[in-house]
């Protein structure tokens, strides 16, 4: 198994891991609460401020892709906005942008200027992960790279509540949804130091659906945000999932004009596409 650096177990014990931990007698390391357990209204108002504190991004990353068994990596140009528009540019060293996406929330489109094809259709979770591999809607792609997560919506499945996990170190603040779902939000450290540092996604079953880690922080414009993120579908495992290291960024400048649209070059093959498989 590829081991990554900083990676950790990430967010949640996986099933095979836990058994693994049983046969072998081992014990992992717990860590107590070294101050007075937050309220569920507390998290959730760290949420919300993060949130309002970050609405947009200007990024450069490097983005790392093992899903399929196949590594893909590229360094990618970002304009991410909280409500769901994307701009990603990807770059081939002696190359180039090979390849652009936008989405304005409802519509999505990618130009593959090796195939000098533009495909177009909507922003539904499979075409939003035709360059970075992260299969979820325009908004909730939008909050993982700003280094939070989209509450579930709407509201109404239960009130919030907050745990301990001794393993991560961290305090759980779990949002329910209408559905039987929950999104969890681990944060750690109190106060003021509160830093979120995963989220895990599960349906209705209690199946995972994604998880999150966020890792290396760093102060951006006087706000703490972490330099790596890393993405993992269902049951997998961060090591076959998604990695994207932060090489420089600035926040909350006002994208250019028509930033989230393209219109096709003369003699691209436009190919309008449907949904395929996502969640």
């Amino acid at each position: 198994m590829r081991v990554r650096p900083g990676s950790g177990v990430g967010v949640g014990v996986g099933v095979g891991l836990t058994a693994i931990v049983a046969a072998s007698c081992l014990h992992a390391p717990t860590v107590v609460r070294p101050y007075p357990a937050p309220t569920a209204e507390t998290l959730t108002a760290a949420l919300a401020a993060r949130q309002r504190a970050v609405s947009g991004m200007n990024a450069r990353v490097r983005a790392t892709s093992w899903l399929g068994g196949e590594r893909v990596r590229a360094t990618v140009n970002m304009l991410v906005e909280r409500d769901g528009r994307l701009r990603f540019e990807a770059e081939v060293s002696l190359q180039g942008t090979v390849a652009t996406l936008v989405t304005d929330g409802p519509s999505f489109a990618l130009l593959d200027a090796r195939h000098n094809q533009l495909s177009r259709g909507p922003a539904c979770p499979a075409n939003v992960a035709s360059l970075i591999r992260i299969p979820l809607g325009p908004a909730d792609v939008a909050a993982v790279l700003l280094g939070d997560a989209r509450p579930p919506e709407p509201a109404g499945g239960g009130a919030p509540t907050v745990s301990w996990n001794p393993q991560r170190g961290a305090d759980v603040l779990v949002l329910n949804d209408r559905q039987g779902g929950t999104l969890q939000l681990f944060f750690r450290g109190p106060d003021a130091g509160r830093d979120l540092v995963g989220a895990v996604r599960t349906g209705a079953d209690g199946a995972r659906l994604w998880q999150t880690s966020y890792e290396s922080f760093e102060s951006i414009a006087g706000r703490r945000l972490p330099g790596t993120i890393l993405f993992a579908e269902r049951g997998g495992s961060f090591d076959d999932g998604v990695e994207i290291r932060f090489k420089d960024r600035s926040l909350d400048d006002p994208p250019p004009p028509a930033a989230f649209t393209l219109a096709p070059p003369p003699g691209v093959v436009v190919k309008d596409v449907g949904c395929g498989q996502g969640f």
